[in-house]
C-alpha cells in the first residue's frame, strides 16, 4: 500500500488558507479518486481505495500543523507501510504561487509540520511535493501570511496547482518517482 499525506491544520478556521494547502491538494485527490475520507485513526483522517490496481491510503493529520508525526508514525506502523511508500505534500513559502518542487528527501527547512514527521519517522529520506505559497510583503507577519486565506486573484492558479499536485501523487502510486519528479517539477503552466 502507499500513502499520500497532506499537511494541513483541523478545523473550519483553517480551510484554503495557505498552510492547508497539502489538506486541499488530499482532498481533491481523493475526489478524484472516488476515496472518502471518512475514517480516523490515530489523530489522522483517512480514506482507503485503489487506483489502477494499487492500493492507496489518504491521510491528513488531524494534530495541527507542528505536531504532524505524531499520528503519522503510529499509522504508518499500524498499517506496516514503508516510509520508502509515503508521499508527503505540504506548502512552501520559497516557492513562488503555481510551482511545484518533488524530491526524494530534505530537511524540515523552517517548516514545522516536516520538523515534526522527520523526528517522528526518524529520517528525511522520504517522498514529498513541496507546493509554492510565496513569501508575504517584507516585514508582514509569516504566521499571519500563512494562516490567511488566498485573495480571489490567486484562485484560478490555486485550483491548477493543486489539480496538477493530485495528478502527480497518483502518477506516485504506479509510477517510478524519478519520472513523476521529471513530469511534475516546475511551474503549473509549463
Amino acid at each position: 500500500m502507499k500513502c499520500v499525506i497532506g499537511l494541513g491544520n483541523p478545523g473550519k478556521k483553517y480551510d484554503n488558507t495557505r498552510h492547508n494547502i497539502g489538506f486541499m491538494a488530499v482532498d481533491h485527490m481523493a475526489d478524484m479518486l472516488g476515496i472518502e475520507m471518512a475514517n480516523k485513526k490515530f489523530k489522522c483522517l483517512i480514506g482507503v481505495g485503489y487506483h489502477k490496481g494499487e492500493k492507496v491510503m489518504l491521510v491528513k493529520p488531524q494534530t495541527f500543523m507542528n505536531l504532524s508525526g505524531e499520528g503519522v508514525r503510529p499509522l504508518l506502523d499500524y498499517y506496516k507501510v514503508a516510509v520508502e511508500d509515503i508521499l508527503v505534500l505540504y506548502d512552501d513559502l520559497d516557492l513562488p504561487v503555481g510551482r511545484l518542487r518533488l524530491r526524494k528527501k530534505g530537511s524540515g527547512g523552517g517548516h514545522n509540520g516536516i520538523k515534526s514527521l522527520n523526528q517522528h519517522l526518524g529520517t528525511e529520506k522520504y517522498k514529498r511535493i513541496r507546493i509554492g505559497i510565496d513569501r508575504p510583503a517584507p516585514g508582514a507577519s509569516i504566521p499571519g501570511y500563512v494562516l490567511a486565506r488566498f485573495p480571489k486573484s490567486e484562485q484560478p492558479l490555486i485550483e491548477k496547482i493543486i489539480t496538477r499536485t493530485s495528478e502527480a501523487s497518483a502518477a506516485f502510486l504506479t509510477e517510478p518517482f524519478e519520472e513523476v519528479m521529471t513530469e511534475y517539477n516546475g511551474d503549473v503552466d509549463e
